[in-house]
């Protein structure tokens, strides 16, 4: 069984992230998405939220490809997590230049941990690129509308947050 870990903070699931899932859906029997527990970057929405968000977002891509996705929270290091959860492959979606730059030295520490998990970069669809929870939360905060970034649902959360 081939198992990847889509590792991420996800706050909220936009979609650029459900892009990259259907997408690794095809490379894998089983996704796991792992949801980093990173206090020093303070989410808007609590880990229990973002579960729950991330596992709406999900229930129909696993259904309409076959593949299991599992909601994963870590709170150690990316490569301990893919050891815990069996993953030969982490995910990685790539936006513009300046996350590759960033995502190369990951590649390398991680390959130097445990050269035994692979990395695989999915670049997001030209319409999700500019697609970044840190700006999507930023417009939702200044009034905008954020309906062309995330899925309805996650829409409703953020405005039920920040009214």
């Amino acid at each position: 069984m081939r198992i990847g870990l889509y590792p991420g903070t996800f706050d909220p699931i936009t979609l650029g992230h459900s892009d990259i899932v259907r997408r690794a859906c095809a490379l894998v029997d089983r996704l796991v998405i792992g949801v980093a527990i990173n206090r020093d970057k303070g989410p808007l929405f609590s880990l229990e939220d973002r579960v729950a968000m991330i596992e709406h977002e999900c229930k129909s891509l696993s259904a309409q490809t076959g593949t299991e996705i599992i909601v994963h929270p870590f709170e150690n290091l990316l490569i301990d997590c893919a050891r815990d959860v069996g993953a030969q492959l982490i995910i990685r979606g790539l936006r513009a230049v300046a996350d590759f730059e960033y995502e190369y030295q990951m590649v390398g520490m991680n390959r130097v941990l445990d050269d035994s998990v692979e990395t695989v970069f999915l670049m997001a669809e030209a319409r999700h690129q500019a697609i970044a929870s840190k700006l999507v939360k930023e417009i939702a905060r200044l009034g905008g509308d954020v309906s062309k970034f995330v899925a309805p649902a996650v829409n409703d959360a953020l405005r039920a947050k920040l009214d």
